[in-house]
């Protein structure tokens, strides 16, 4: 009996009861998050730990789990997490960003509750609030298929999460007056790896280590802030079989670039001499490399690594074409028993198209980044609360930005919420254009998306006889190349106030984002769940009654 008042404790508190199946099991978090100093560049700084960790722990789960962390805030500033990639299905007041939820103020704590529903793959958390990003409280979650979904390839010996971004030795609290004041973030100080980065001489603690003859799955997730990385493992190829939630088409790579917010899981055999290896992370489409390197090591391993490192790829062609070669497993079952390829995207009608152009501005001396000209800013009520209890109107205006913004001029920028307002179930067509010199990483939440082209120049419709209709990937996070378009597919079929960002810090910081609220007409608890019991209130609905709430 204990154990169903427990659980049914816990489907009240996010108002799903009728929702929310008894047999999916539940895992319970408690994270302290702290500051430590940590110095992964041999530099003492200012960190962010959980539960005295950096990076922080990974969340292991598997397909329907149920997670419930506990997160108490010991920073001296408001706090929050986000997930990137887990859809939060009916429930984005779980999605951790400043526009869906009031953050976690210095000495309380708030509990997270949210499903992996119908999802697998290779997943990160992290910190949305300032530039927390930049100290830590990063960290690995994966979603593991249920044992009755045949996987597309035979269990590895080990599974390893592999986190790789650019490090800046500045302290959070100084790069974020940098950007306060309008300034850029400037060039970061070098490359982590788990939180780590080699001395070099190739006698480091190996990060992991392989029996000879085993294949091993290695999880490799940018946590960075601005760089893209090319990621690959000294005298091995990797077979990429999964990406940010869908199997793919088994191709071989020597490596991979990964670009800020994108997760790959590739599958490594363990088939070469037995000493130790480098695996190598550096940057791309920056003037100065930076290179980021660990440890693996055979278990007979007699030898250290070779101080000769793969090379990385060079320029922007090799990265589009390697692109054009990820292709979706139509025969692969996910999540569910049926085949990925059954959702056949391509047949369906476009009902709108969303073209986004993303630009920067130094009016006043201070740099701004927009989208479609606006830029931006996050709102003491978030957007979500403000929508929920009725007083969007008091907070933000929908639709500020045009489907198409042909009309703007290039380099004006407005300053104030950015929402688009869209219809629920329809399916839509964003193209991301990028009309500067460096690279960009477009993240939506609360869905994953057919990423069918991305192609050099500027887009029309002709383009669409390009587009790859029949086994794009879905994903979460698609990079567009300088003076370059991408085009996205989804329907919007995922009530709830939706975050689109650029991935890169500096940009989303300083106003490269949107909300696209998707409301169900019906206001039924078939589309969209509660608000939950323990959800923190500001802002302007702090003292206001609770509205009506949706029924079935």
């Amino acid at each position: 009996m204990g154990e169903v008042k427990l659980i049914l404790l816990l489907c009240l508190t996010i108002g799903v009861m009728s929702v929310v199946r008894g047999e999916d099991p539940y895992l319970f978090f408690t994270w302290k998050v702290t500051y430590g100093t940590i110095s992964p560049l041999g530099i003492p700084q200012q960190g962010i730990l959980i539960n005295g960790q950096f990076p922080g722990p990974n969340i292991n789960s598997t397909t329907n789990n149920n997670i419930v962390i506990n997160v108490h805030n010991y920073l001296d500033e408001p706090f929050l997490l986000t997930w990137n990639g887990i859809q939060h299905r009916k429930n984005s007041w779980q999605d951790g960003v400043p526009g869906t939820n009031c953050p976690i103020a210095p000495g309380k704590n708030y509990t997270y509750h949210f499903q992996v529903k119908d999802q697998i793959g290779s997943y990160i958390y992290y910190p949305t609030t300032a530039v927390h990003r930049a100290a830590g409280a990063f960290g690995g979650l994966r979603v593991n298929s249920r044992l009755l979904i045949p996987v597309p390839y035979a269990d590895p010996e080990d599974d390893y999460t592999v986190l790789i971004g650019d490090w800046y030795t500045k302290s959070h609290s100084t790069l974020r007056k940098l950007l306060d004041t309008g300034r850029s973030l400037g060039r970061p100080s070098g490359v982590l790896i788990n939180g780590k980065s080699s001395n070099g001489k190739g006698q480091d603690k190996p990060l992991f280590t392989m029996k000879p003859g085993k294949t091993y799955k290695y999880r490799i997730c940018n946590v960075g802030l601005k760089a893209s990385l090319n990621f690959r493992i000294q005298g091995h190829t990797m077979k990429l079989v999964e990406m940010e939630g869908s199997h793919t088409v088994q191709n071989t790579y020597e490596s991979l670039d990964v670009h800020v917010g994108q997760c790959f899981s590739v599958l490594v055999t363990a088939n070469q001499k037995p000493h130790s290896y480098y695996i190598v992370a550096s940057t791309r489409f920056l003037k100065n490399v930076l290179v980021g390197k660990a440890i693996i090591s055979y278990t007979n391993g007699k030898g250290p690594a070779s101080p000769k490192l793969p090379p990385a790829p060079v320029g922007w062609a090799w990265s589009l074409n390697q692109f054009r070669t990820f292709r979706w497993n139509l025969t692969a079952s996910a999540a569910r028993p049926n085949p990925q390829g059954s959702y056949h995207y391509g047949a369906i009608n476009i009902t709108r198209t969303i073209k986004l152009v993303n630009s920067a501005s130094r009016a006043g001396g201070k740099l701004r980044y927009a989208i479609n000209g606006v830029s931006h800013i996050d709102t003491a009520t978030p957007l979500k609360l403000a929508e929920y209890y009725g007083i969007a109107n008091k907070v933000f205006k929908y639709d500020t930005i045009p489907d198409d913004p042909k009309h703007i001029a290039p380099n004006k920028v407005t300053v104030e919420p950015n929402v688009v307002n869209t219809t629920f179930r329809n399916f839509v067509e964003i193209i991301f254009e990028n009309h500067e010199k460096s690279l960009q990483s477009w993240h939506l939440d609360g869905y994953s998306f057919f990423a069918v082209a991305i192609e050099p120049g500027r887009w029309s419709p002709d383009r669409r006889k390009n587009y790859n209709l029949l086994d794009a990937v879905s994903r979460h996070t698609v990079q567009v190349y300088p003076n370059s378009w991408a085009a996205i597919l989804l329907t919007f079929d995922n009530a709830g106030m939706w975050n689109l960002r650029s991935e890169l810090t500096e940009n989303r910081y300083l106003g490269q984002q949107l909300y696209v609220s998707v409301l169900s007409p019906a206001r039924s608890l078939r589309d969209e769940y509660n608000i939950p019991d323990n959800c923190l209130l500001c802002g302007l609905v702090k003292n206001l009654p609770k509205p009506p709430p949706y029924t079935i």
